[in-house]
Formats: structure tokens, sequence, C-alpha cells
């Protein structure tokens, strides 16, 4: 959070410090979740909600700059934040922040509140009539005919309220970061992102290279990528295998994952488990194999949530649901009706897939351990809102010799080493660094990381090809 410093001195001594281009700046001081404060900036702009349409509205977007602290002030560095949804100013407040504050010394540091996040202009939430059963058994069929429906009726209440969705798309974002640009005054920025965020700087790669400078991407995710390809999730789930074959207790516990997680799938398809519902009196729901796989969807991000996740599969497999059942009801209760919200949903839905890809997912999903629900709504509400998809040409991998370091983590269960080489290929001057044990949330893994992206916005200095960290130990339960 952030608030308008209280010396009027302190706010004059920092207005010095900004440009002309950034006169509609105001200083702020700016609070982290762990209490600290520093010094910065909040700065807001207007674009078109949809810049195709002449008739648009306008919206707001802010960003909080934090100032340079280094001798060397060089392009302005723009966190684009994950999801979609996720707002950059927010992130900055939480475990991230200590390398906000440490980028600083390469230049301005810029969270942006990409649209419809944050501080820029919010959409509201929908919350559509259709609910889920959870008394009776629901085919993944069923179901995502369900959500396609509630996709319909959000879509019509988002244009009631005046919202024009065909802007929410990546294209639409990647002017943004360019009227960001003219807005700081800098003839290029640098781009930091991960997962979605790395999506949009691939995009903005594409569209407007000359405005970018280099870019950080952690846990790519390419432009025809937005739904993940179900036997590399497969392959994951062995990487993890081996992963607790290192480890002697855990690998007597779990010499098996995927034929536990097979099992207990099997089990719920031909007998749902009723489950108490956690803090009611009394109330059930039926438990069956889609809520596991969404559950596991939602925890494989991570290495440091697997033994969560193998301890729900085992403790199913005993006939023990209680755990699986207070994780559900914590990550997403399927007793209101089905909500959500707009940019998220029209970001993924316009970036959408390739029918060679769709192909192959509904192929791969068959036999798959999550089958298509590491990627749920998607691809099953694509084209639910016709004319929204930004077609093939937009999903095309995009080429160029700008600086880009590319870090992945080997644990990664949401992108992949293999997707991530791929959605840069065409990038000829990339710098990749395998994060050995990491996860999809790897920026805070090692200093080493750190070390990394200052070697390489500094333009010097070796960066490794691998940087290890320890793995966690997969008997032991995360706090909750």
């Amino acid at each position: 959070m952030f608030q308008k410093p209280k010396s009027n001195l302190l706010a004059m001594a920092i207005g010095v410090i900004a440009h002309a281009a950034q006169a509609a700046e105001e200083p702020i001081t700016f609070t982290a979740a762990s209490g600290e404060k520093v010094e910065a900036f909040h700065g807001t702009f207007t674009v078109p909600e949809h810049r195709a349409n002449p008739a648009s509205r306008q919206i707001t977007l802010s960003y909080v700059r934090f100032p340079a602290t280094g001798e060397k002030h060089g392009n302005p560095i723009v966190y684009l934040a994950g999801g979609p949804g996720a707002p950059g100013s927010g992130t900055a407040e939480r475990q991230r922040f200590p390398l906000f504050m440490a980028l600083r010394q390469h230049g301005d540091v810029i969270a942006f509140d990409q649209r419809g996040t944050g501080q820029s202009t919010r959409l509201p939430h929908c919350s559509s009539s259709v609910t889920v059963p959870i008394d009776a058994p629901v085919s993944d069929a069923a179901y995502a005919a369900l959500y396609r429906k509630a996709t319909v009726e959000c879509g019509a209440f988002w244009q009631g309220q005046g919202i024009d969705l065909a802007g929410y798309t990546t294209l639409e974002s990647v002017q943004d970061l360019s009227a960001l640009r003219q807005e700081l005054g800098a003839e290029r920025i640098a781009l930091w992102g991960i997962s979605y965020g790395t999506h949009l700087a691939l995009a903005a790669l594409k569209e407007i290279p000359d405005e970018i400078d280099r870019a950080v991407l952690a846990s790519v995710e390419g432009l025809d990528q937005t739904v993940k390809l179900p036997a590399r999730t497969d392959a994951y789930f062995a990487r993890v295998q081996a992963a607790i074959d290192t480890q002697p207790k855990a690998k007597a516990l779990y010499p098996d994952v995927a034929g536990l997680m097979r099992h207990v799938h099997a089990r719920l398809d031909t007998t749902p488990m009723i489950v108490s519902i956690p803090g009611t009196e009394g109330e059930t729901f039926l438990l069956q194999r889609g809520h596991l796989q969404s559950l596991a969807s939602a925890l494989i991000a991570d290495p440091e949530n697997i033994a969560l996740l193998l301890s729900v599969y085992s403790m199913v497999d005993g006939g023990d649901a209680t755990l699986a059942a207070n994780l559900i009801f914590r990550f997403f209760d399927p007793r209101p009706p089905i909500g959500m919200s707009a940019m998220p949903t029209a970001m993924d839905m316009a970036s959408g897939i390739s029918e060679a890809r769709f192909a192959l997912v509904r192929e791969q999903a068959k036999t798959a351990l999550l089958a298509d629900y590491l990627n749920f709504p998607m691809p099953h509400v694509a084209g639910v809102w016709p004319g929204l998809d930004l077609g093939d040409d937009f999903r095309t991998n995009p080429k160029g010799d700008t600086p880009v370091l590319v870090l992945s983590g080997t644990l990664d269960g949401r992108t992949y080493q293999e997707s991530q080489r791929e959605a840069t290929a065409g990038l000829t001057n990339a710098t990749y660094v395998a994060v050995r044990n990491a996860g999809h949330n790897l920026f805070m893994a090692s200093p080493d990381v750190h070390q990394a992206i200052h070697s390489f916005l500094e333009g010097n200095g070796e960066i490794p090809a691998e940087i290890e960290i320890d793995l966690p130990d997969f008997t032991v339960l995360p706090p909750m």
C-alpha cells in the first residue's frame, strides 16, 4: 500500500528528482507487507479501453516508480506481473519487495498495474447464476458446459456495464507499455516479468522491439502456450518422482506418485466420497476426481507444496478426505455460483489456442494425470465470446536480437523448460539459466538468481548456465 509523504519538505526533495515527463506523478510512501517503507512516486495516465474503437471510453493505468539509487541510471525496469490479473504494485508489497529495491541500482523500477488490475481502472467481478451441483456426480463435459454458460452470462453482464471486452487483450497491453514508456520520458524500457508477464513481454518483443532495451523473463509462457500440454505435465510428475527418489524416507512413502494418483482417480470415478464441508454443521459434498485434479493443478507450481499434494492423495487412498476437503474449500469453494473476473478471462480467451495445439491437448488429456484441468477454464471456454481471439499470427513466436535472460525452474509445474525453450527459440541473444530444484516462483529462490539478474542488467559478468538450490523435504508438510 502507499500514501503521500507527511513531510512537505521530503515531498519537495523527492520531486526534484522527477523529470518533466513525470510531472503528473505524486510522491508517496510505499509500505511493504513486511512493514518496510520507501519513498516512491505514484503515476497515472489514461489510454483508450479499445484502441480500434473510435468511441472507446478512456481508462486509467497506474504505476509505482521506485527511483534509481545507483550511479548508473539505465532504462526504467518495468515489472510485469503474472496471472493474468495480478497487480504489479501488489507484487512489490510482498515477498519480492527486496528484489524490487535491489534492482534500483540499475535504474528506476516500475511496478506497473496492467489494465484491469491493482490501482488501474478496475472491472466489476461477475457472479453468474450458474451453480455446480455439489451433492451429485458431474462429468468433465458437464462441468465445462456449465462454465461456458457462466462465461456467456458474465460477458453479457460486463457489456451491460459499458465495458468493451475486446480491449482486454495482450496486444492492447503491449500498447499500454508503449504509452507507459512515453509517460516515463524514456526512449526504451527494460522488461522484468514472470509467467503471464513473460507472455506480455514476448508480445512486446514482437510488436514494439525498438522500444525494448532488454528483458528478464522467468517461467516463460509462450504466445501459443496459454493452454499447457497435458503430456508435459505428466513428464513434470516424472521429474518430481526422480526428486523424491533422492530422499530415502520420501521414496519409501511415495515409490510411485503417478500410480497413486491414477489409483485414486479411478477410485473416485467409481465411488465418489461423501465428505463433510469444513466449518459447517453436517453439510457435505461429493468429492470427485475433478476436484483432486483441480487441487493438484493449484499445488504443483512449486516443489514446496508437493508434500501437501502427496499427503492429500495418500490420505484419500486410505479413505480420509479431510485434508483434501480443507484445501478444496480454501482454494475454490465449489458451493457459490460460478464467478469470474473480466481481465484474466478476456486476456486468456484472446490469446487463445491454435487449432493444432487444441487437437493435441484434447488427445493428450484423455490419458494425462490431470486431464485438461491445469488450464481450466481454458481451452473449455475458447471461442465463447466471438471475435475476441487474436488469431494464429499473434501466437507465432517472436524473433530478434534483443538481449533476454530466461530463468526456468526444473521443478516448475506450470511452465516447462522445453516449452520455454520453444517459446524463445527465435530470440538469438537469449541467455538461459536453469534453476535446479526451483519451481514456478523462482525469483526469491536463491541469491544466485539475483546475481544473475544483476549481471545481465549490467551487461557484463558471467552468468551461470545452472543454479542449484536445495530440495524441500517431501515428507514434511509446509505451513498452512
